[in-house]
């Protein structure tokens, strides 16, 4: 859209065993080992911009924001990838933000829509709160062809989480052991060790992002499941549901609030409860699934693709930045 990006990250361990990328064609990448290396840098380059975006999870990400207060010229936004979890830790504080710095902000993105946005206008002081959902790229999510290691009933890609256990014992690993004559796979990282999986499920620690069209591909069905703070919140929708959804993989899913603004239940995702439910899913008929495959990517392309969502990221900062016009104005 012929917009120049620069966009810094700290070169933390984790990241650097799975990075996707160490640069790019359509942005400067800027991998910084501390802050302290690169202030001076980011500073001149914040100067020279038009609007300057802080996320969640940036480490010492909240001293970031303090010392690019007075930098004056460009928008200052902050995009939330982990909304309800910020707002459970705001009173106390959270190394990326404090409650103070949020009324400083032009604007406030959020990976997660609903009443949320509500509670951040009003609760803690944003002056604008607006949605900013996850994306996919067509060109890269689609339909391949995939080798055996990844064919399967159902594959479930995720972390391990505590508050997600229960769903995963429920909607997964059962279903997975009333069917031992089919395959399962389950791709993430930091499960107990003392874990004892079925043995018609294989385990992966880790799917890089380039693998994930050919697990889904390989996948007959993929299960989403939604973090308590996250479903508690609603109208937060995984990335994962639009790559999925991308490469015309049939979807169930748990429940959570909004997620009929993504997705058709029974049309273009299947919705389940309990196991019963899973198991019902996983019944349905080749005609039955090709049709709800192909009416959420359908969907998923309009609605969800990465340009999509830059066109909408550069309508709100033109918005934001009429609204501070007008708000230098009414002050002159």
């Amino acid at each position: 859209m012929g917009h120049r990006i620069v966009f810094f990250e700290r070169d933390v361990p984790y990241y650097a065993r799975r990075r996707d990328l160490s640069s790019a064609d359509f942005c400067d990448l800027v991998l910084y080992s501390n802050w302290d290396a690169v202030r001076a840098h980011a500073r001149a380059d914040a100067s020279d911009s038009d609007a300057v975006i802080h996320a969640s999870y940036c480490v010492e990400g909240a001293r970031i924001i303090d010392e690019l207060a007075d930098v004056t010229r460009p928008l200052r936004i902050f995009y939330d990838l982990d909304t309800p979890i910020t707002l459970e830790k705001l009173t106390a504080g959270t190394e990326y933000l404090r409650a103070e710095q949020v009324p400083g902000f032009d604007l406030y993105l959020s990976w997660c829509g609903g009443g949320l946005l509500g509670e951040i206008e009003h609760r803690w002081g944003a002056r604008k709160a607006l949605p900013l959902y996850g994306c996919v790229d067509p060109s890269v999510h689609t339909r391949v062809v995939v080798p055996d290691e990844y064919r399967c009933l159902m594959s479930y890609m995720g972390t391990y989480a505590a508050d997600r256990q229960q769903k995963l014992e429920t909607l997964f690993l059962e279903p997975v052991r009333r069917r031992p004559q089919d395959t399962f796979v389950l791709a993430g990282s930091m499960y107990p060790q003392e874990t004892e999986w079925p043995a018609n499920l294989r385990r992966w620690e880790h799917v890089s992002p380039h693998d994930h069209p050919a697990l889904y591909s390989g996948s007959r069905f993929t299960l989403n499941l939604t973090r308590g703070a996250m479903a508690r919140g609603g109208y937060c929708p995984s990335g994962r549901l639009f790559e999925a959804a991308a490469c015309a993989t049939p979807i169930i899913s748990d429940w959570f609030e909004g997620l009929n603004h993504f997705f058709a239940p029974g049309e273009e995702i299947f919705v389940v409860h309990d196991t019963d439910d899973v198991l019902g899913a996983l019944d349905a008929s080749d005609e039955q699934l090709a049709l709800v495959a192909k009416q959420a990517r359908e969907r998923t392309l309009a609605e969800h693709s990465g340009d999509r969502r830059a066109a909408q990221l550069v309508s709100y900062l033109e918005d934001a930045t009429a609204r501070r016009a007008r708000a230098v104005a009414e002050v002159a």
